[in-house]
């Protein structure tokens, strides 16, 4: 694969990251730029060490992989999606301005654990593309290292889009974001099945 090639499969493969960006921008009101870097720099590492994951395991760890990978997004990102809805809808959303205790998964993004689990999902995609590297002998590193650093930006263009919904449409945007996330699970299950 030439540049061009890895540069767009990087950006293919950064969709589900930078949806999740956006709606972590759009739920967090006082969002730091230590966290941005948190976030954004989960999900291109792994990005970047995913596809290294594949090519180094072949097609045997993939076939495993494969089988209910798609599952497994669908369930995590609708549960975390349908939760924020709950919680929105729960708490109220007359007027009220926005409080960071009042959000989930958002608030939950900057725990270790919640951010791993979400890096993690959401760059599935990218350790079969690693698989797929390894048969076409592409040079894992250096296409790695650009999936890493393109998701990165992304992920930094859907967080500032998020903040710029955030100021448009108040407390829709934790709903708004709960949809997004349970979308996002559907088209990966409709896209696998």
């Amino acid at each position: 694969m030439d540049f061009g090639e890895i540069f767009f499969t990087a950006i293919g493969l950064s969709m589900d990251a930078f949806a999740v960006s956006i709606t972590s921008g759009a739920t967090q009101k006082n969002i730091n730029m230590r966290s941005i870097f948190k976030i954004c720099g989960a999900f291109g590492l792994f990005q970047a060490l995913m596809p290294i994951m594949g090519w180094l395991a072949g097609t045997g760890f993939e076939k495993y992989v494969r089988g209910y990978a798609h599952w497994i997004v669908f369930l995590v990102l609708s549960y975390l999606g349908i939760a924020m809805i709950v919680k929105t809808i729960r708490n109220g959303d007359n007027n009220k301005e926005i409080n960071d205790s009042n959000i989930y998964p958002a608030k939950d993004i900057m725990n270790n654990k919640t951010l791993f689990v979400l890096a993690v999902i959401t760059s599935l995609d990218a350790l079969s593309c690693g698989v797929g590297f390894a048969f076409i002998s592409t040079p894992i590193l250096k296409a790695s290292v650009l999936i890493g650093v393109i998701t990165f930006i992304i992920c930094l263009i859907g967080i500032v889009i998020g903040k710029k919904s955030l100021i448009l449409f108040k407390n829709k945007t934790e709903i708004f974001g709960g949809v997004i996330l349970v979308l996002i699970g559907l088209k990966v299950l409709i896209e696998h099945i």
